[in-house]
């Protein structure tokens, strides 16, 4: 936003899911953020996402590192800490620390134990890479298939 030749530093509710199949998800978190920003009094953008805590490539998360970094915003909103990464944001949460942008996360929730969080990074690591391998599997057989219906109208 710009008004007079300044730019207003605005407030983003960030929202993230897995997958397609999360769909309902994404909406309650984003009417979650729009519902507690507006409740603030706040002027708000949603960014939302969609892809793995572990992904770093997330068009709408290198919008939001891009809009920290040029200091375009004064408060990011979360539903939950690892709704922005898994891995990395308190990295992203003391950029924003030094710049001055306040992190808010509406659903804290019960600090985990170390046991939990552990489980929950190990399980987001095997999920990931499961996925991927998945993707090449089928990336695969679908090469090979392809070379089986060549070779079956060739014959």
């Amino acid at each position: 936003m710009i008004q007079q030749g300044k730019i207003l530093k605005q407030t983003i509710g960030y929202a993230r899911v897995v997958s397609h199949d999360q769909k309902d998800d994404l909406v309650r978190q984003e009417q979650m953020l729009e519902m507690y920003c507006a409740s603030q009094g706040w002027q708000f953008k949603i960014i939302s996402d969609l892809g793995f805590s572990m992904n770093y490539h997330k068009c709408g998360l290198k919008k939001l590192l891009s809009m920290i970094v040029n200091e375009e915003i004064n408060r990011l909103v979360l539903t939950h800490k690892d709704r922005l990464l898994r891995f990395g944001a308190e990295l992203i949460f003391t950029i924003c620390e030094e710049k001055n942008i306040d992190v808010i996360i509406i659903n804290q929730g019960n600090e985990s134990t170390f046991e939990e969080e552990l489980a929950k990074d190990v399980l987001e690591i095997i999920t990931v890479f499961s996925a991927k391998l998945y993707v090449r599997s089928s990336h695969k057989n679908r090469k090979l298939l392809k070379k089986e219906v060549t070779k079956n109208e060739q014959s």
